[in-house]
């Protein structure tokens, strides 16, 4: 029975150890893929990769979100959105407009010059991200997505 137990414990650390391999190459891959959006990002548009993030998230938004509201859908703390949103309304990129039955609140939206610049600078991302996921076939790209679902659903807190 301990030879069996042994055999057992061996089995899982192997697992064990895979599974770590598998985290790190998912890591790798992630700081890479980040990695080259980020150069392209601010080559291409003289942008950041969080400020993408927030342009993202207003576009999904058109009535405009609070600034608490953005921090949460990207969640970050609401200091580094503040300065994003800083610098895109004073690029007439966003603005500020009151929130109907509160003068306090503020939501912060898109202008059209943030539409339009944020439209063509989704339309680039989506074209990096092809060509970096290319040689994935769709059947491929389904296991991968349902893959990472599941890990995704495991490590929700």
């Amino acid at each position: 029975m301990n030879e069996m137990m042994r055999t057992e414990q061996d089995a899982g650390d192997g697992l064990s150890k895979q599974r770590l391999r598998a985290w790190l190459r998912i890591l790798r891959a992630t700081r890479l893929i980040e990695s080259e959006l980020r150069d392209k990002l601010r080559v291409g548009h003289d942008s950041t990769l969080p400020r993408f993030d927030v342009l993202a998230t207003l576009a999904r938004y058109p009535d405009g979100l609070r600034m608490s509201e953005v921090s949460s859908h990207l969640k970050v703390s609401n200091g580094n959105v503040t300065g994003i949103v800083e610098r895109l309304v004073s690029e007439g990129l966003s603005e500020r407009v009151s929130v109907e039955g509160d003068r306090r609140a503020m939501r912060v939206r898109l202008t059209e010059a943030g539409k339009t610049r944020f439209a063509a600078m989704a339309a680039e991302h989506e074209a990096w991200v092809d060509a970096i996921l290319a040689d994935f076939d769709a059947d491929e790209l389904d296991t991968l997505i349902s893959l990472l679902s599941r890990v995704k659903e495991r490590a929700k807190p």
